[in-house]
């Protein structure tokens, strides 16, 4: 067979294979087997110059001219691969709706259920006040007149770093700093997460805290009760009203237990007259801790002019999981921090 017969052939041959390349993968290796540096078409060119010269310029133009040829009909296989590829997987029906869009995040319950109570407390003229959650034994206990034998001074009751230092139990440091940082008249809440080795459907590892004070001259219990309940109403409803128990805490004298009435039902019962399930037939729920600070707090500031023979003040703590449980019916903390969504789900900003 001579030179461009044999050539002939090729571009017969190779045509066939082009048309018969199925995916781009395939028309790859048809183009490398007919048109690569080492296929049979380029290697005739090559060897031109062995030739007879009366042969040379022939098969030189017969070589040159199949070669682009094959070229242009594997960019058209190409062409008609890629297109085919894309109308079979990728293609755009408009006529389809269009797809759903994802579900907004919201705001953890937690955070939810805090910044309501923070708006309520600046509402009422209170400044919001923060500090380390690693705090200084002075601060967390010393400075709060809490007895070296106190209960919560021990290891089991409270996470120790070292023998000055621990993991807050409350934010009533928080507190101490104010004064130390501002004189008076002072009027701070302070929220944050707080730290205790308890673990049951009520109590937690870490929670969350908001603490409140005012100090100013001629502060008294009345006024604390105002603001309680002025609390109590935005938070729980506009006809509740708040009980006040005798109580005892360190830092403050005298001390309260605070009682909200229930929402739930009236004077403990439900309609069909069975026994409340919230309040469980006391008619009252327990919200949080108050009282007037203890003079032997301002005492540890007095030098910030916190003279506790001129002002007064009053403090409250309330756990912020206890107050998100009684607006909506949860019935164990550790539901907070599982991260089920379907649980989560349920409290989507409003």
């Amino acid at each position: 067979m001579s030179t461009l017969d044999r050539i002939a052939a090729l571009e017969s041959e190779a045509t066939a294979a082009i048309a018969a390349s199925a995916s781009v993968d395939a028309l790859a290796q048809t183009r490398l087997r007919y048109l690569g540096r080492k296929s049979e078409l380029p290697l005739l060119l090559r060897a031109i110059s062995q030739l007879p010269p009366e042969e040379r310029a022939a098969v030189g133009a017969a070589a040159n001219r199949t070669r682009q040829t094959l070229e242009a009909l594997v960019s058209a296989r190409e062409g008609d691969l890629a297109s085919g590829a894309i109308s079979a997987a990728e293609a755009l029906d408009v006529t389809l709706p269009g797809s759903p869009p994802l579900p907004n995040g919201h705001l953890h319950l937690i955070t939810q259920t805090r910044r309501e109570i923070e708006d309520v407390f600046l509402g009422l003229g209170f400044q919001i006040a923060e500090g380390p959650e690693v705090e200084l034994v002075e601060y967390n206990f010393d400075a709060l007149n809490t007895d070296a034998t106190h209960p919560s001074r021990a290891r089991s009751d409270t996470f120790y770093i070292d023998d000055e230092t621990v993991l807050r139990v409350h934010t009533s440091p928080v507190q101490v700093r104010a004064m130390i940082a501002q004189p008076p008249p002072l009027y701070v809440i302070a929220p944050g997460r707080v730290f205790r080795p308890d673990n049951d459907a009520t109590h937690a590892p870490q929670f969350h805290q908001i603490e409140g004070l005012a100090v100013d001259e001629g502060v008294t219990l009345a006024d604390l009760k105002g603001t309680l309940l002025a609390f109590a109403r935005q938070i729980f409803g506009d006809q509740r009203e708040v009980l006040l128990r005798p109580h005892f805490f360190p830092f403050t004298e005298p001390s309260v237990e605070v009682d909200v009435s229930c929402f739930n039902c009236q004077a403990g019962y439900l309609r069909d007259g069975s026994r409340c399930p919230l309040c469980k037939g006391s008619g009252w729920l327990e919200v949080l801790g108050a009282g007037m600070v203890d003079p032997n707090v301002f005492a540890y500031v007095a030098e910030h002019g916190y003279d506790p023979e001129r002002v007064t003040g009053f403090a409250f703590g309330m756990g912020i999981e206890r107050i998100a449980m009684l607006r909506h019916g949860v019935p164990d903390l550790r539901l907070y921090f599982d991260n089920d969504l379907r649980f989560l789900g349920q409290f989507g900003a409003r």
